[in-house]
């Protein structure tokens, strides 16, 4: 049987906590950095989680 394959873009991006839960980075951090404030950038350095609306998209892309 072939191994299942996961798409590239999502495993990049994604990463699966201990118990289950999906972590991402914010948007929104890369470039044009001068405009937006130092707490709004500092808000977008940590992680968070995937919204409950958005986990099955996520799992699919990931084969969870």
């Amino acid at each position: 049987m072939p191994k299942v394959k996961v798409k590239s873009g999502a495993k990049k991006r994604f990463k699966v906590t201990g118990t289950g839960k999906i972590k991402r980075k914010h948007a929104f951090k890369s470039h044009i950095l001068t405009k937006k404030s130092t707490k709004r950038k500092r808000g977008l350095t940590h992680a968070t989680l995937v919204s409950n609306a958005d986990t099955n998209n996520v799992k699919a892309m990931l084969q969870l």
